[in-house]
């Protein structure tokens, strides 16, 4: 185990949560983050995934890319994105992750922390798109459980994936960190 997984484990742990699933066997996929209602949303992510042995990517506003921030961001697994055209971020995130040898990337289907009408499906496209699995990651703040979660079988049909996700996660009651903000079923 290097310094820097014994590190993350320990911050975990010390910040009560408890790590359930190893990293995702695959080279590819995608890993859902649900429900995304906090900005703390993101680093218990990262110490959680580094601390079971895997490296996420998450798409961050190229905004964030500047000097020393940019550099750090990169390292952290940060993809800069253009969020002004959504089709463009799907392209360049399929680009990214097809000239990749290894990539799991992280994003939240709700697209923001805010509560929102509809979930977005950015997910199904760049999965599709690079043929790989995807996954129902999960962080709950009601139990402090954090964890990738199960894979997913995709279908032709984004709209009624998204539905059975959706339908997947209400099951499991989870609490994101601002429970106002999170609604499975829209």
């Amino acid at each position: 185990m290097s310094f820097s997984q014994k590190f993350c484990a320990f911050a975990l742990k010390a910040l009560g949560w408890t790590a359930v699933d190893p990293p995702v066997p695959e080279e590819k996929c995608v890993i859902l983050g649900v429900p995304h209602t906090s900005v703390w949303d993101f680093p218990i992510s990262l110490l959680y995934y580094t601390a079971v042995g895997g490296k996420a990517y998450c798409m961050i506003k190229k905004e964030f890319f500047w000097g020393p921030l940019g550099w750090v961001l990169r390292k952290l697994g940060g993809v800069p994105v253009d969020r002004s055209n959504g089709a463009k971020v799907v392209l360049s995130v399929v680009h990214e992750m097809n000239k990749a040898q290894k990539m799991h990337l992280a994003l939240a289907p709700e697209g923001t922390r805010k509560k929102v009408g509809r979930w977005k499906t950015g997910y199904h496209k760049i999965a599709t798109a690079v043929g790989c699995p995807v996954y129902l990651g999960y962080f709950d703040w009601g139990t402090k459980r954090i964890g990738r979660g199960q894979k997913f079988e995709l279908t032709d049909d984004p709209v009624a994936d998204t539905k059975r996700i959706q339908e997947i996660y209400e099951a499991m009651h989870l609490q994101g960190k601002h429970r106002e903000n999170y609604a499975t079923h829209l």
